[in-house]
């Protein structure tokens, strides 16, 4: 992957089609940190994981000490670690402001995500048509600001950006004609450096 650079203290744990995982690539991907990434799968397990996680799980970012196992508490950590670039804003109210949005895709959208991939038909179908229905209604908001409700690439977009691209996957087809502000928006989160670089193998093949 594009995010190793060289050997590091810092190791992470990464499921490969996991979104949770991505959003996490993107951030050490768009911060240009240098990491060991161990994919996870269930075939592929590494013992010392259940040692480091509580819950066994990815994913699971190791920084000498420190474990964390959490996604957002790691995209924020690594914002702070590494400042550069700044990937929440400055000032406290439009700070608090991401964090509720990033709130908010976890709480509406990401258990939409789980119940199409891991439930039963009926609720999966149900799941589907819901956050269809959904990203339809947010696509307007893309019209004034070329990220999600900022001028600037955040977590907020690393948050979103790995349920926009797994659509095809998820069998969710988006009518073009009604958003066209998303799909801009899309189009320019998918062509960021850090974005690219971000792709497991899983997740090139799913939109290829």
């Amino acid at each position: 992957m594009g995010v190793v650079a060289k050997r590091s203290s810092m190791i992470f744990y990464s499921g490969g089609a996991d979104h949770l995982s991505h959003r996490v690539r993107i951030v050490l991907a768009e911060k240009g940190v240098a990491v060991d990434i161990v994919e996870v799968t269930d075939e592929q397990h590494p013992e010392e994981l259940a040692d480091l996680n509580p819950y066994n799980s990815v994913p699971t970012l190791l920084d000498r000490e420190l474990v964390l196992y959490e996604s957002k508490v790691m995209m924020e950590y690594l914002d702070e670690r590494f400042p550069h670039p700044p990937l929440l804003p400055v000032y406290p109210v439009a700070r608090a402001q991401s964090r509720l949005w990033m709130h908010r895709v976890e709480r509406e959208w990401c258990p939409l995500v789980e119940q199409i991939e891991k439930g039963p038909k009926k609720e999966a179908d149900k799941a589907r048509k819901e956050l269809r229905e959904s990203l339809i209604g947010i696509s307007p908001i893309f019209e004034d600001m070329p990220y999600f409700m900022s001028e600037e690439f955040t977590l907020v977009d690393c948050c979103l950006a790995p349920l926009l691209w797994r659509l095809p996957a998820l069998g969710i087809e988006l009518p073009e004609k009604q958003v066209k502000p998303l799909l801009g928006y899309m189009e320019r989160v998918f062509e960021r450096e850090g974005f690219k670089a971000s792709l497991s193998e899983i997740e090139r093949e799913m939109r290829s």
